[in-house]
């Protein structure tokens, strides 16, 4: 028990402050989606660009409207990994493992993604800018 707690204590050291508060972020951006709050839209920046498995790339206007209508209705997301994290002045990406299942379109989905997300410091505040996902089959 104590080498997990150690391991666990070792693995948030190796991250910047920076790094720790995309990381804040991103634990919001998975809650709010996966709650389907529009309060989401506040994490993104106003160019931001969201790209999809199915090739659908949503920007901020059409990702209000979405969230309004309840296009995609979320049950899980899940990260499951954090395969990669680079931090260059006030960017951040961020390559990671998630699982999601939800209803689109009235259809019940559920899969696996790779997700690179670039988040950018406007401000004093962490933005997600760009994201695109990619399905794990």
């Amino acid at each position: 028990m104590e080498f997990f707690y150690c391991s666990m204590y070792l693995d948030i050291l190796k991250y910047s402050k920076a790094e720790k508060a995309v990381l804040i972020q991103v634990k919001k951006l998975d809650s709010l989606m996966k709650n389907n709050e529009i309060s989401i839209v506040d994490l993104f920046s106003e160019d931001v660009s969201f790209g999809h498995s199915n090739g659908w790339i949503q920007n901020l206007d059409d990702l209000k409207k979405d969230f309004l209508l309840k296009k995609v209705l979320y049950k899980e997301i899940s990260q499951t990994e954090v395969s990669e994290i680079k931090n260059v002045k006030n960017t951040i990406s961020l390559s990671r493992i998630i699982k999601v299942a939800g209803l689109y379109e009235k259809k019940d989905f559920q899969m696996k993604l790779a997700v690179l997300e670039i988040w950018i410091k406007k401000k004093s505040e962490w933005k997600l800018w760009s994201r695109q996902s990619v399905e794990i089959k």
